[in-house]
């Protein structure tokens, strides 16, 4: 049990560390990195999608509804600091923290 919640640990900071290397890299291109995007519902033209994106020291995870004849809209908005995303992330799904966490290796080389 002591290996696994140190794994944790070091997988936590592993991404705080990569998201601040990306944070600095948003500051200097003035072009945000998005994470991730998950289409949530999708039905003829329209879809509902959550869209994760890495600005200035901040996550910003979006609620999207669009296409079709709808106008764009943003029905949810949740801001994460660089130091609390990882933890948020990790608790909502193990998968999409390793998903983000090999993206942001291979973005960041």
């Amino acid at each position: 049990m002591v290996k696994q919640i140190s794994l944790d640990s070091w997988q936590i900071q592993h991404m705080t560390d990569l998201l601040k290397k990306g944070s600095d890299i948003v500051t200097k291109t003035n072009k945000p990195i998005i994470l991730y995007r998950q289409t949530l519902e999708e039905e003829d033209d329209s879809y509902e999608e959550i869209v994760c994106t890495l600005t200035k020291d901040y996550v910003i995870e979006q609620l999207v509804i669009s296409g079709g004849v709808l106008v764009p809209s943003f029905h949810q908005q949740f801001v994460f600091t660089i130091e609390a995303f990882p933890q948020e992330l990790q608790r909502k799904s193990s998968d999409r923290f390793l998903q983000v966490i090999n993206f942001l290796e291979e973005q960041l080389r």
